[in-house]
C-alpha cells in the first residue's frame, strides 16, 4: 500500500459494556456486567436486557464513536438498538438467538436517520478497506474477537465489529469497542497481524465534507 498516513484525531471510544476498566473483569472473570457503577450509561433500564445485548452491540457502539465524532445528534444506545431492530439490522432467531449486525438494512437505515454514506464491502482485502479512508470516511470492519490478544494465535476470523479510523503505508488504527487495554482505543496493527482476524467484509462510513469537524492529523 502506498498512500500516505492518514489518521482521524479525536474520534471518541466507547466499549460495549459501561466502563472501558470493566472490559477485562467481564470478558476474563466473567463478572456479572451490572456489577460496574456505569451499566446504565448507555440508555439501559432493565439489567437483563442489558446483559443480553450488551456483548452483541460492537456495531452500534462504532456507530455512536463515528457520530460523535462528527458531531451528529443521536439517541443513547438501548434507543438506538430499538431502531435498529425495527429497521432489520438485527433479527431475533427462534432459538433465542441474534443474527446481526445486517450490513444492508443498517446502512439503509443509518442513511435514512443521519444522512451518512454507508458502502457495504462482502468482500475486499484489509488493505482495499484501510484505502479507502479519507477526510470524511470511517470504516466498520469484521475481525475475531480475540484480536484483543493480537500476539497470541486465534482460531476464528469475523463474528465482531470494530472502527478503522487511520491507516499507514503499513497498517490501521481502530477502536475495539471489546478490547482489553493496551489494546483497547486507538489500537494500531500491522496488515499481516490485523489480517488474521479478519473475515474480508466490512463498511464505510462517509459524511458530507462541507458537514465534518476537522479532526485529521495527515
Amino acid at each position: 500500500m502506498n498512500q500516505p498516513i492518514l489518521r482521524h484525531a479525536g474520534v471518541p471510544y466507547y466499549t460495549q459494556w459501561g466502563s472501558p476498566e470493566w472490559v477485562g473483569p467481564i470478558v476474563e472473570q466473567h463478572r456479572d456486567p451490572c456489577d460496574d457503577p456505569e451499566w446504565r450509561r448507555s440508555g439501559f433500564m432493565n439489567p437483563e436486557r442489558y446483559r443480553f445485548w450488551a456483548k452483541r452491540l460492537c456495531g452500534l457502539t462504532c456507530l455512536e464513536s463515528a457520530l460523535d465524532y462528527w458531531r451528529i445528534g443521536h439517541a443513547p444506545r438501548a434507543v438506538l438498538l430499538d431502531e435498529a431492530l425495527r429497521h432489520g439490522a438485527y433479527r431475533m432467531r427462534e432459538d433465542g438467538g441474534v443474527d446481526g449486525l445486517i450490513y444492508r438494512p443498517f446502512a439503509d437505515w443509518v442513511a435514512g436517520a443521519f444522512g451518512l454514506q454507508v458502502d457495504v464491502l462482502p468482500q475486499a482485502l484489509l488493505e482495499e478497506m484501510a484505502a479507502r479512508l479519507n477526510a470524511d470516511t470511517l470504516a466498520i470492519v469484521s475481525v475475531s474477537p480475540e484480536i484483543r490478544y493480537p500476539d497470541r494465535p486465534n482460531r476464528r476470523q469475523g463474528g465482531h465489529l470494530v472502527l478503522l479510523h487511520g491507516r499507514d503505508r503499513d497498517g490501521v488504527w481502530f477502536h475495539n469497542p471489546s478490547g482489553i487495554a493496551p489494546h483497547q482505543a486507538d489500537v494500531y496493527l500491522p496488515f499481516e497481524t490485523m489480517t488474521r482476524f479478519y473475515a474480508g467484509r466490512g463498511m464505510t462510513l462517509s459524511i458530507a465534507s462541507q458537514a465534518r469537524s476537522d479532526g485529521i492529523v495527515r
